[in-house]
């Protein structure tokens, strides 16, 4: 009987992962006869070898062929289809994405065209807009013509927080901020790792979406929806902090958590003017909460009690303007004035160059940094002349006024 009869032709037709990454494809070598030959061969003697079996065989041929033919659309498609090309995407990754899309009849038939083309390399990440069921050379044609990406580009700023993300997409979307606050109440649905949320320092934290939403430049799909989007933003952050090694470096070299080197990047992003202080600040950081450099381990960040003003729909207020019931308000969750440790959430969505400073910063002993002068530059200090001069600074400098001033 023919089912009995397995020759091992059987294909996936979409391709594995990991083959052939965009960006340096190989080229073919121009010598094929003798394995063209090879094919042919085979092919026969697979049919014969049918053939012998019986008329009935035949019903098994198009699976034969299509292990030596690759399947593939002939004409120029009809319709509209829409593929994302995500940043880390092999031609395997997009020729896969084609094809649960309808627009290549395999996977393979996409590498093969291109390999065949030198300018595939010169696919970039974006949304495009194509034809279902194309030839897969007119498919890589039509994706190196600029006219089919989609381009509805919304920038997320570096330090912005959640509440405010929100606000940005709704406004470029149409979607309502309601809906994205609703995806968001889950963010391992939304691709973020539990362990993300395992902490060292024997906080419990929530599961809270901050932090995890990477501030970049990004090309909405038509017609996605909240959920998608923010999942789009948690996969930058997933491939950046995995390009930086961020989870196993923050604890072999810093012996910390990576979910708390993430509150003091997201920190240093919201107390930092110029990306130049994110490594310093984040060693300041470190110092108070870990190294014993002060009593209580207090960070006594004034940032942490303004994130919570905004989580509340409050306007957040200058250091100098905030009440002394206001900085020690014991049911503020982000006090850090009276509570030792790093607060229970990251305060914002920090960018690279901050990650980069939470996991590499610089050796020194400071336990202060302070905004000088309306440029926003940074003054640090390791014990308390130095932090009396840096008041006198600010004072001078007019960043600060009032009875610290006296």
């Amino acid at each position: 009987m023919i089912d009995d009869l397995d020759l091992g032709f059987d294909e996936p037709e979409r391709g594995e992962k990991g083959r052939h990454r965009r960006g340096a494809v190989r080229k073919r070598n121009g010598g094929s006869g003798g394995s063209r030959g090879k094919t042919i061969f085979a092919l026969l003697m697979a049919i014969v070898l049918l053939g012998g079996i019986g008329g009935g065989a035949y019903v098994g041929f198009d699976r034969i062929r299509n292990h030596f033919i690759t399947p593939d659309y002939d004409g120029p498609g009809s319709g509209e289809a829409t593929v994302q090309v995500k940043a880390g995407d092999t031609l395997t990754d997009i020729g896969n994405s084609l094809y649960d899309a309808g627009v290549v009849k395999s996977t393979k038939a996409f590498i093969e065209a291109a390999d065949a083309n030198s300018r595939s390399k010169n696919i970039q990440v974006g949304t495009y807009k194509v034809r279902k069921q194309m030839k897969a050379a007119d498919v890589i044609v039509l994706m190196l013509d600029p006219k089919s990406r989609v381009v509805d580009g919304v920038t997320i700023p570096e330090g912005t927080i959640s509440l405010n993300v929100y606000a940005i997409l709704s406004r470029e979307t149409k979607i309502p901020v309601a809906e994205f606050k609703a995806a968001a109440k889950d963010p391992v649905k939304l691709g973020v790792p539990a362990f993300w949320f395992n902490r060292q320092d024997g906080k419990k934290a929530p599961k809270s979406i901050e932090g995890f939403l990477y501030p970049s430049t990004y090309e909405i799909p038509p017609k996605a929806t909240a959920a998608q989007i923010l999942s789009m933003m948690v996969d930058e952050f997933l491939r950046v902090t995995e390009q930086l090694d961020f989870v196993d470096r923050v604890q072999k070299e810093r012996k910390i958590s990576p979910y708390e080197a993430l509150v003091a990047a997201s920190i240093a992003q919201a107390e930092a003017v110029d990306p130049k202080d994110f490594a310093k600040v984040s060693r300041v950081i470190y110092n108070r909460v870990y190294a014993g450099k002060i009593g209580c381990k207090c960070l006594g960040i004034d940032s942490g009690i303004n994130y919570w003003f905004r989580l509340q729909g409050k306007d957040p207020k200058d250091s100098n303007e905030l009440l002394a019931s206001e900085i020690h308000n014991l049911k503020n969750p982000y006090n850090t004035h009276d509570v030792a440790g790093l607060p229970i959430t990251p305060i914002s969505n920090p960018g690279e160059g901050a990650l980069k400073g939470a996991l590499d910063p610089p050796t020194g002993d400071w336990i202060y940094f302070m905004t000088i002068d309306k440029k926003g530059t940074m003054g640090y200090g390791s014990n308390d002349a130095e932090y009396r001069r840096l008041i006198k600074t600010m004072c001078d400098n007019k960043v600060l006024t009032g009875s610290n001033c006296a």
